[in-house]
Formats: structure tokens, sequence, C-alpha cells
């Protein structure tokens, strides 16, 4: 008994220090080497113009920042830092998120905190790996074909034109495995709701295996905008086309 008590009072004390109620964010952020009164603009898209809009600003005191509000969904979002250049994409969302911005190389920017932010972190990172082989090949051989291109040598611009369409083919089937892969496995990521929109996108998509992966969402993750898109995307897909012909019905009475 006297366990339990420790555990029940433990875990009633970590409930009691979150610092944001459901429905509320909060984004904890470091920003080394950035000066005093250099402006954060945190940025999302308006439900209705789908256009980027401010939606709010701080300022940088002490290399740290704050910003805090509500949201009704996750959704992705940027920062943009005063005289750095790049974008922070990140996902907001209920709950406290961290923010180390490398004002160096803001590609190399930390996000923490959250369910889905720390999904997408571990898959970006897995998509960088796939990627990789496609980008070490275009380092490696732009010079070549700088070179071949001011000599109008085209045996050797089309031998690299054939090697990198051959890595990017290999790269493409890769990257879509790993998407297909990741929303199996991942029902309650935010993320699965954005590769299956983008898989409805696909003229050339397996709506079967897009209604499966759909069926298999967490509820919370079907509600969300790129949820609803997905159900609509479906219902448009498996309606009949212009013209064609219903299927007889059958009846098992005769």
């Amino acid at each position: 008994m006297k366990k339990i008590f420790l555990l029940l009072t433990a875990s009633v004390a970590i409930i009691s220090c979150s610092k944001v109620k459901d429905g509320e964010y909060l984004i904890t952020g470091t920003a080394k080497g950035i000066e005093n009164g250099k402006t954060i603009i945190l940025q999302g898209q308006d439900p209705k113009t789908q256009m980027t809009v401010a939606l709010d600003t701080v300022k940088v005191e002490n290399g740290k920042f704050e910003i805090k509000g509500k949201v009704t969904e996750p959704a992705f979002h940027t920062l943009i830092i005063q005289d750095v250049q790049g974008l922070v994409p990140f996902i907001l969302e209920t709950g406290e998120i961290n923010i180390a911005v490398d004002k160096d190389s803001i590609q190399k920017t930390k996000i923490s905190g959250t369910y889905n932010n720390d999904e997408y972190v571990k898959f970006d990172a897995e998509l960088k790996v796939a990627t990789k082989k496609l980008i070490d090949f275009q380092k490696k051989n732009t010079q070549t074909m700088q070179a071949a291109q001011q000599k109008q040598d085209t045996a050797v611009i089309n031998g690299l034109m054939k090697e990198f369409m051959t890595i990017q083919t290999e790269v493409q089937e890769e990257t879509k495995k790993k998407y297909v892969g990741y929303a199996e496995g991942h029902p309650k990521s935010f993320i699965s709701a954005l590769i299956l929109q983008g898989m409805a996108g696909d003229p050339t998509a397996d709506v079967k295996k897009i209604e499966t992966l759909y069926n298999a969402l967490d509820e919370s993750v079907k509600n969300t905008t790129p949820g609803k898109k997905v159900k609509e995307t479906l219902g448009r897909m498996k309606m009949p086309s212009v013209g064609a012909t219903a299927a007889p019905s059958v009846d098992s009475g005769k």
C-alpha cells in the first residue's frame, strides 16, 4: 500500500507541474547567441485564405523566449528569427514545446516536448537517411556536370543524367515505403494523416490501401483537418465515374 501511495503521489506531482491546460500550448525556446530585443515571429496558415499569417511576435531576452496561446488541433507552423536565415518548422499542438534555435545552422535547431514533434523529428531523420544517396551524388558530380555542359560533352552529361535518374527512382521507392510503413505503425500520429493526405492526392494511388490505413487511424487523428480531407477524398475516389453503369443487384431469393 505504501508503494502504491508513493506512486500515486509522484503521478500527481508530475501532472501538477504541467504549465498548460488542454487546448493550450507553451513554446519554451532558447536562442543562444541571439541579441536581446531580436524578434521571433510565430507563423501559421489562415484556415480561410490558406495564406501564411503572423500569429504572435515575441522578443529574445537573455537568450530565451516564450510563446503561449491556444490551439484546437495539431498543425505545422514556423518560427522566423530576426537576422537568421531560414525558418524553423514544427507542429503546434497542446502541450509544452521546447525549441533550441541554432542561429548558425537553422536546420540543426532542436525541437522536442510533445508526441507529434518528437515523431516529426525522428521521421524527418529517417527521410534524410533515405535521400542522402541522392544528395551525395549531386555534391560529388556538380562540378563534373558543369564542366561537361561548358564543353558540350553529351556523353558525360547523358551518363550522369542516367545515373542520377536511377538513384532518384531508388530513393523515391524507398521513401514511399517509409511513408506507408510509418502510417501503418503510427495510427496516433498527426504525421500519418499528412502522409495519407499526400497519398490520396496521387491519381495512381491504391484507394483500398489508403482506406485501410485511414480506418486504422485513431479518432483524434481522423478529426484533424488533414484527416477530414482524406475522408472527403476517399469518398470522391470511391464514387462511380460519370457515365459508368451501375452493377446489377443480386437477388438471393431467386
